[in-house]
């Protein structure tokens, strides 16, 4: 059982699903690479049930690489496997478990790859970043950056290890969700006159939001709309006092965020009856990552191993908030994003070999006095 593959079977086995705490897979994960001689940081959320791990090698100093993943994974509830999700399992050179592509493959080979990060001569840092929270939301991801960000020196750049088979991702949509409450008045349906309905209004605003979604049009390139969720009344014979709606919209670039966010509070400020209050949340802000010209993260990338040509990826990641931070960045990891999230997700042994591969030669590229 080579080095990676015996790690994935044992962060397999931490059931790291989002609704619960990962310490005890941040506890092993950081004293491994405490042990590997890391500099090691952890940065927990407001509860302190979870906690980012930053493990960084090599000098304090500018131009460094980080390499980034989550160490959550979704739930399985409902789902039909063949067998025990938290416990790796392989068959016909397919190794099965939950987070085993999404992503906890990326996560064994930097871990596997660590040793050979110590006992490099690095002339450049390489930073290993996980985060909590990414599925729902990249809720962590911020909080680890400014973590990064206050007490090592900048990086040039960042591999976010998402599932690709190893193509190379340069662009995919941002990710941006709300709640609209709306407040009325309630009285027996017997007379409406005498109450406020919180439902009608909310049927209005989604047809606006689906009016905006057909605009858009659908695809990776194009800003898409969807209504997740509808919930509002109390009984067929009460006029509703409450209705909530969770919407998202999922923007091309962060340009299209601003417009189509400003497009919609306008329509909430126009639209509403006197009768009715509404208030929105937003929830989520992941921002989309946009391709850029000779990006420094590509070409490093393209050169350890990454496959070309790079593609527009369907999937939101983390990439944009290292983007946005002025670090060049690319997503490209091992595994098929068809397999995230499914039962029975699995990842091919090929495919952790091509990782270790590629960190191999990013250890050489780290090494090099020039670029």
């Amino acid at each position: 059982m080579s080095a990676t593959v015996a790690l994935l079977d044992e962060l397999v086995g931490f059931d790291t699903t989002s609704s619960r705490s990962n310490l005890a897979l941040v506890e092993r994960v950081a004293d491994r690479l405490d042990g590997a001689g890391a500099r090691i940081r952890l940065s927990h959320d407001d509860e302190r049930g979870k906690a980012n791990i930053l493990a960084s090698f090599g000098p304090r100093a500018p131009g460094g690489i980080v390499l980034s993943g989550h160490t959550d994974v979704v739930p399985v509830d409902g789902q039909n496997w063949s067998s025990d999700p938290f416990r790796l399992t392989e068959r016909d050179g397919k190794l099965y478990g939950r987070g085993a592509a999404d992503m906890k493959g990326f996560v064994a080979a930097c871990l596997a790859a660590a040793d050979g990060f110590t006992s490099a001569d690095l002339a450049r840092p390489i930073h290993i970043a996980l985060s909590y929270d990414e599925e729902i939301g990249c809720l962590g991801v911020p909080r680890l950056i400014d973590d990064l960000l206050a007490h090592e020196e900048k990086p040039d750049l960042a591999i976010v290890g998402e599932p690709t088979g190893m193509r190379l991702g340069d662009r995919h949509r941002g990710f941006l969700g709300f709640r609209t409450r709306f407040e009325g008045k309630a009285a027996h349906s017997s007379d409406p006159s005498a109450g406020a309905s919180a439902i009608y209004p909310a049927a209005d605003f989604i047809g606006f939001l689906k009016s905006i979604g057909h605009r858009a049009g659908a695809g990776i390139d194009r800003t898409t709309v969807n209504i997740g969720r509808i919930e509002g009344g109390s009984a067929i014979n009460i006029v509703p006092s409450a209705c909530e709606v969770l919407w998202e919209f999922r923007p091309v670039t962060a340009q299209d965020a601003e417009e189509t966010e400003l497009l919609i509070a306008a329509y909430l400020a126009r639209a509403m009856p006197q009768e009715v209050r509404q208030s929105t949340q937003r929830r989520v802000h992941v921002p989309p990552l946009s391709p850029a010209s000779n990006e420094q993260a590509l070409v490093v990338a393209a050169g350890i191993g990454g496959i070309g040509p790079p593609l527009a990826m369907p999937f939101g990641t983390e990439a944009g908030f290292f983007q946005a931070a002025g670090i060049s960045t690319a997503v490209c990891g091992p595994g098929s994003i068809a397999q995230a999230h499914q039962p029975d997700e699995w990842i091919e042994r090929s495919q952790l070999d091509a990782a270790d591969a590629f960190l191999a030669r990013l250890t050489e590229w780290a090494s090099r006095r020039q670029f």
